[in-house]
């Protein structure tokens, strides 16, 4: 059988070690290192469907949490899967719903069979398994899917990880066993393991053995210093086939993304962007600009004057300004355009410095630009 998701390595950087590729899919080939925009609920928040395939777009995330509460898996399969209810015809990812249990539920209950929680929205009891979650996605049709894991917080307990991790191995197995249509939809395993090197290779070793088309690495970002992440990279990631997609979940700062990169990550996806656009933070190439500082009311530039979107092509920081100000919608709109566009150009100019065996000196330009080597710099 075909698998319905494979990787090709072009090229392997000379300074960094960082991978070239291609990510190809049922719905389009795309070029990795990528960022990829979230779609929680069917939709990328303010962005049409249009406005990102624009942009370079080329797999967007969903969440098999969300839209199994509103409209319900059963309600997007008879419109013939996501591609068709949301009117997008490239690759689309769903994750588990096992970060959202964790996350969005204070009383729940883990046990091998599943989890039992509560709905955040109404409070009703739910349960959760694995089985239930691919047959969710199955529904859903996203060309990757995701197994249904534990994804615990920093820090924890090393005991507490040995068991979490174990049992999403265990939860691993059972979701390859209930994928229905493996012809056409990808399941991606997750490594966990916290900040611990022994059990990232512990984990790692259990999912590899079931032969995943590609793998996460999850349980990162979710409260560790950087430089810890970094470093579980570093033994995490040597770990996983090289003739598979390797995918960073979480991960959005234009930072990580260079050091998830030159670490060899090929997906990376994240709710940064957009978030940070509605309180009107813009990413730019000289560092992070938050556009409703009163010093911006009279400033006719654009965003950031380096950058040829749309919005920077079009609109001046203080018209931007005065719609967020307002609390217009338009004006969250464009912040979000430029930040997502922004990262979708920045992986463009990582994909071609690792072509040109240059991505330790791109990442050296772009941090001084940027100002991350700055002593306070603010970071996001």
């Amino acid at each position: 059988m075909t698998a319905a998701v494979t990787y090709e390595c072009i090229k392997v950087c000379q300074q960094s070690g960082a991978r070239l590729g291609k990510l190809h899919t049922p719905h389009g080939t795309f070029d990795t290192p990528m960022f990829m925009p979230v779609g929680t609920l069917a939709t990328v928040k303010t962005m049409s469907p249009e406005e990102l395939k624009e942009m370079g777009a080329g797999v967007i995330l969903s969440n098999t949490y969300h839209l199994w509460l509103r409209p319900g898996e059963d309600i997007v399969e008879e419109a013939g899967g996501l591609h068709q209810f949301m009117n997008w015809d490239q690759g689309i990812l769903t994750d588990s719903g096992g970060f959202q249990v964790f996350s969005l539920s204070d009383l729940r209950e883990i046990t091998e069979e599943g989890v039992h929680f509560r709905n955040h929205l109404n409070g009703e009891k739910l349960f959760l398994t694995p089985e239930k979650s691919i047959h969710i996605q199955n529904a859903l049709g996203s060309d990757i899917m995701m197994a249904f894991d534990e994804c615990p917080p920093y820090p924890a307990e090393r005991e507490y990880l040995i068991d979490s991790l174990e049992r999403t191995s265990r939860w691993a197995e059972r979701c390859l066993a209930a994928n229905k249509h493996p012809d056409r939809q990808a399941l991606f395993g997750i490594v966990q393991g916290g900040v611990y090197e022994d059990l990232r290779k512990r984990s790692a070793e259990a999912l590899t053995s079931l032969d995943f088309p590609g793998y996460a690495v999850g349980g990162l970002s979710v409260g560790e210093p950087k430089d810890l992440m970094y470093e579980a990279l570093e033994y995490t990631t040597p770990l996983l086939p090289t003739n598979k997609p390797r995918y960073l979940m979480g991960v959005g700062s234009p930072d990580a993304l260079v050091e998830g990169a030159i670490r060899g990550i090929d997906m990376f996806d994240c709710v940064l962007p957009t978030r940070i656009a509605r309180n009107g933070t813009c990413m730019t190439s000289a560092g992070r600009l938050v556009i409703r500082n009163a010093k911006y009311a009279r400033d006719f530039r654009p965003i950031d004057e380096q950058c040829d979107c749309h919005v920077c092509k079009t609109y001046s920081r203080a018209y931007i300004r005065h719609l967020v100000k307002a609390n217009e919608t338009f004006g969250f709109r464009l912040t979000t355009y430029h930040n997502l566009y922004f990262l979708i150009k920045l992986m463009e100019r990582v994909r071609d410095a690792i072509r040109e065996d240059r991505l330790i000196d791109f990442k050296d330009e772009f941090f001084e630009q940027y100002g991350f080597n700055q002593p306070n710099a603010k970071n996001f």
